[in-house]
């Protein structure tokens, strides 16, 4: 609870202090943290304000608030609003960019820093200890112990069978507290009342559909451009795979290497993992275990896509240097913004219970 309490104190000084500076030539540019939001809105790109608010700070300060209150009520069995807020954790995990987003600024100084003068300032390393102590507090947790203190498990209502797997028996484990049950259309879960989703859709179906959506939005994330670097009035458009090129040509082979990983890389691996996968579990189930693990593999690595997202909406805020120098965001990161969000949701809905044979090997009868 010490490492929540400090993130939020933390997270409260982000908003106190300026994050960065900028300067060339003589003029000179501030930026605060909440001034990201501010310059997307004022180029008519709230979705990706909203993005990035909601992924560095709403999603983040909600958990750490949220965790606090509980570990302070842990024991209570009538703690209000407990449950609700405990199903509200997990979810909100993967959506947690604080951590990306200082990879994003530290891209985005590198890109600038040959061009102009960059000034850490105090907000930037408030922000880098926050999102510190986000991560050490989200390895801390011990679900069991804290749900056993919000609500103890129920017993069970089935018995469980050896050699079976858990899809056959309908049996599964909510998402929210672990706890495994019968499902059945219209069940709950017994321990926080979470809903179970998996016959209200075919899954499989669900997870087509994001992808196909997704490989769409790939193709105009990559023709437009992401962000114009205006020069004297006039204005050069930069794609992604441009960029990438443009940094690997002034030797910034690092930097251009995270990029394309990110940006390229890691998108279409992951679609093409998940239509693997999703064809894998049609078939017939075979090697369950390393497809299972190359599902984790897809599913953690696709968050740090947002990476280019965020590298834009810095530079955004931090260049501008009136008609001498400045950057504004473009189309291609709104449609980038999209193809990312869509893979991860892609990933969260895909069942993994397909990749298993219904009986282990040798209990087939």
């Amino acid at each position: 609870m010490a490492c929540a309490i400090g993130a939020l104190i933390m997270l409260a000084l982000v908003f106190a202090f300026p994050f960065l500076g900028f300067s060339t030539h003589g003029v000179g540019h501030v930026m605060r943290f909440a001034d990201t939001a501010e310059a997307l809105l004022g180029d008519h790109y709230g979705v990706l304000a909203l993005v990035l608010l909601a992924t560095t700070v709403a999603f983040p300060g909600l958990y750490l608030a949220a965790l606090v209150y509980l570990c302070l009520g842990a024991g209570h069995q009538r703690l209000p609003g407990a449950i609700p807020l405990a199903r509200l954790l997990r979810p909100i995990e993967p959506w947690m960019m604080s951590d990306v987003f200082i990879v994003g600024v530290l891209v985005s100084l590198v890109k600038i820093v040959s061009l102009a003068d960059i000034h850490i300032r105090a907000s930037f390393i408030a922000f880098c200890i926050y999102s510190l102590l986000l991560l050490r507090t989200v390895t801390l947790i011990d679900w069991t112990a804290l749900w056993d203190a919000i609500a103890p498990a129920p017993e069970p209502d089935m018995t469980a069978h050896a050699g079976a797997s858990g899809r056959s028996q309908s049996l599964v484990a909510c998402g929210a507290c672990g706890t495994p049950f019968v499902a059945h259309p219209r069940h709950r879960c017994p321990r926080c009342g979470k809903r179970h989703h998996v016959f209200r859709v075919d899954r499989i179906q669900l997870t087509w559909a994001l992808l196909v959506t997704a490989a769409l939005l790939y193709i105009p994330a990559n023709i437009y451009p992401v962000l114009s670097t205006v020069t004297l009035g006039n204005a050069q458009p930069q794609t992604i795979a441009a960029g990438v090129l443009h940094l690997a040509e002034s030797g910034d082979w690092p930097i251009a290497a995270v990029i394309f990983v990110a940006s390229i890389v890691v998108p279409v691996s992951k679609i093409v993992a998940l239509a693997w996968l999703c064809i894998a579990a049609r078939g017939r189930p075979a090697a369950s275990l390393a497809r299972t693990r190359a599902y984790r593999i897809t599913e953690k690595i696709g968050r740090w896509s947002m990476i280019d997202v965020f590298v834009v909406a810095v530079l955004a805020t931090l260049v501008q240097a009136g008609t001498l120098m400045s950057i504004e965001p473009g189309p291609g990161a709104i449609a980038f913004a999209g193809v990312v969000i869509l893979t991860m949701i892609a990933a969260l809905t895909f069942d993994t219970r397909l990749l298993w044979p219904e009986r282990a090997p040798g209990n087939a009868s």
